[in-house]
């Protein structure tokens, strides 16, 4: 089964290529601007995903899917690897697996020269870790040059 964390890293990756999340069974789409904002999600993306797991929202589904966001939190989806181009795509646990990537009718796409689509990252996190490793790497060189 993915997990709402999955799901929602799903939407957040797809909306960072253009794609739009259809909501009311169709009715309207929803496509925030900004996904990231640093270290977080950005406020227009999460008042977003509240809309799609709203129940008010009806059926909600990625542009260019066919599962909505409610079977993909079901027990029968998982998520994946696309072998195309590496983004987050469901792949039904039993069954047939889904036909098409939402990748199909993205122009351009995979393109290796532009960042891909991201997950938030914590910076301070991410340079405490690059310190330590040049600690220890610094620590490492000066053993063996005393050696």
């Amino acid at each position: 089964m993915a997990s709402k964390t999955e799901v929602k890293k799903y939407l957040a990756y797809w909306f960072q290529l253009g794609k739009k999340v259809f909501i009311n069974n169709g009715a309207a789409s929803l496509q925030p601007g900004k996904v990231v904002d640093g270290d977080r999600y950005s406020d227009e993306f999460e008042e977003c995903w509240q809309k799609v797991l709203s129940s008010k929202s009806g059926e909600c589904y990625l542009e260019g899917t066919q599962q909505t966001v409610a079977q993909l939190l079901s027990p029968e989806w998982d998520m994946a690897s696309c072998s195309r181009c590496e983004m987050p795509v469901p792949l039904k646990n039993l069954g047939m697996p889904s036909l098409l990537c939402p990748c199909n009718d993205v122009p351009n796409w995979p393109n290796t020269e532009l960042p891909p689509p991201r997950e938030p990252v914590e910076s301070q996190n991410q340079l405490t870790k690059i310190r330590d490793s040049l600690l220890v790497n610094k620590s490492s060189e000066r053993q063996q040059i005393n050696e």
